[in-house]
């Protein structure tokens, strides 16, 4: 019986003690990023938007504390969420255009795929005054990278199971 207590506490002993985790403050550079937005529904571009927020808020607040100058953002059109940058469409997305209007506001540079606006009929007069239509997404996806802009491709999927079920 001594025996096997005392290798019961040599065995405590010897367990690791699991602590909580740690905050950290990443020493962030202002970001050079480059937004790659391809959607299948036009009624997700609100949940993309949230995936510039997520970059822009946290460098703008402290500890960061950067200017909207000093980011340098794009964003980069090409899917079905054209429809909500064109002017005849702009009370039915009215949210998503003036939160876009809003970060045009601070400096982010909205572009549309020429290519793609083509296949919708669309041309340049169709759009938002803060869309900057380019010809190719591709090609324009491919050069802000080799200029050294980080690519971000938001990903929104469809919340099936609710957060406090698998919490």
């Amino acid at each position: 019986m001594k025996k096997t207590l005392a290798g019961l506490l040599v065995l405590l002993i010897s367990l690791p003690v699991h602590g909580e985790g740690k905050s950290v403050q990443t020493p962030y550079k202002p970001a050079k990023v480059v937004f790659d937005i391809f959607l299948d529904d036009p009624n997700k571009m609100g949940s993309a938007l949230y995936w510039l927020r997520s970059l822009m808020n946290p460098l703008l607040d402290s500890p960061y504390d950067y200017s909207p100058e000093e980011l340098s953002i794009k964003v980069v059109i090409h899917g079905t969420e054209i429809v909500t940058v064109a002017r005849k469409n702009e009370k039915k997305y009215q949210e998503v255009v003036d939160r876009m209007r809003y970060y045009a506001e601070l400096g982010v540079e909205f572009k549309v795929c020429g290519q793609a606006s083509e296949d919708f009929g669309y041309s340049v007069k169709d759009f938002q005054d803060f869309i900057q239509v380019v010809p190719n997404a591709i090609t324009e996806l491919a050069h802000w990278q080799q200029e050294g802009y980080a690519l971000i491709t938001p990903q929104i999927y469809v919340k099936r199971i609710p957060i406090e079920k698998i919490r």
